[in-house]
């Protein structure tokens, strides 16, 4: 594998909401140049003029003299070197239709923390079946973190993985900085899929709360949680060598299953209030992962059949459309 991480590599992000802005702020903080694919014109105007992002993690200050913004993904593409993608994932195959840059001798990287709806599938899973991208030449980075925080810089943690440690570590160093702490491992399977996972657990730690059950109730769920998580990585895809970190799996469920940030936690918290799954997605103007990840992850378990009540639970709630109330009534029954 010919390495592109070197001083003069260029990193871009595709994608322009919350995450993919605290992305940018980092990759600022450590690069002279980033390049970033924002598909709205007056999206980049109003970044050039007022040094941030006016839609999403607007406190987070930018430099656009040293951004290289572009609407078109193409141009965005042919430029860089490594290309981050962070774009909600039910958003994901409508962005790649206007691809026509070749991704040969690209590095991919996935933020992106949902499934590819439909086809049910991980985006590395994509760039290696759909575009003939080797895994080595791809890798994933998720929390635990929250945009918000990355605005404050507050100190944060993000795992790596690649399939060579080598080249785990060569990433994580594009991402370290005085507020980032980075953690590296070879599992991308297994990152890639506990942060789809976790998301489905964050809603129904949000909606415990808005049905009124206490911290008692939801540290047993989370608990759960996690083991339902090591369950599915290990049924359906077991791996003796599984190295994924242990702030990478369960602290990214624990700052998403509590974090007032969390927009699933939130999305689950306002369905246990009452709230209709339309009026939630109205209400949060933002994309919660967990919501697609259940039913992707419903389909895909009629594979592995691995004993999951939390997420079937979610399943139920948010796509048969049962009463939260009774749902998780018999999930209390189930929880040990």
């Amino acid at each position: 594998m010919k390495s592109i991480f070197h001083n003069n590599t260029r990193y871009a992000v595709i994608g322009s909401g919350s995450w993919a802005t605290a992305l940018i702020k980092i990759l600022q903080d450590t690069h002279d140049e980033v390049l970033w694919y924002v598909r709205d014109q007056h999206m980049i105007d109003f970044i050039r003029e007022n040094n941030h992002n006016p839609q999403y993690l607007q406190a987070a200050t930018l430099d656009p003299s040293r951004l290289k913004m572009s609407f078109d993904i193409n141009r965005t593409i042919r430029d860089a070197d490594v290309l981050i993608f962070c774009i909600p994932s039910t958003y994901f195959i409508s962005e790649m239709i206007p691809l026509t840059a070749s991704l040969e001798g690209k590095f991919i990287v996935t933020a992106i923390k949902g499934l590819i709806p439909e086809r049910n599938i991980s985006v590395t899973e994509y760039f290696n079946r759909i575009h003939n991208i080797s895994y080595d030449y791809i890798g994933v980075i998720a929390g635990p973190v929250h945009a918000e925080e990355v605005a404050m810089e507050r100190l944060s943690y993000l795992s790596v993985t690649c399939k060579k440690e080598k080249t785990a570590r060569k990433l994580a160093e594009a991402f370290k900085c005085p507020y980032i702490q980075t953690s590296v491992g070879t599992d991308i399977y297994g990152l890639e899929y506990a942060v789809v996972l976790k998301n489905i657990y964050a809603i129904a730690s949000g909606m415990s709360r808005g049905l009124g059950y206490g911290d008692n109730f939801q540290a047993v769920l989370v608990s759960c949680a996690y083991q339902e998580i090591r369950s599915f990585l290990n049924r359906s895809y077991p791996d003796k060598t599984r190295n994924t970190s242990l702030s990478g799996i369960l602290g990214d469920l624990l700052v998403t299953s509590y974090s007032q940030f969390s927009r699933n936690r939130s999305f689950g918290n306002m369905i246990g209030r009452g709230y209709s799954i339309k009026a939630a997605q109205l209400e949060m103007n933002m994309v919660a992962e967990g919501f697609y990840a259940a039913s992707c992850i419903h389909e895909l378990n009629k594979k592995y059949n691995v004993d999951m009540p939390i997420a079937e639970a979610m399943y139920k709630i948010l796509h048969e459309f049962r009463s939260p109330a009774i749902v998780f009534k018999a999930l209390s029954e189930q929880l040990k």
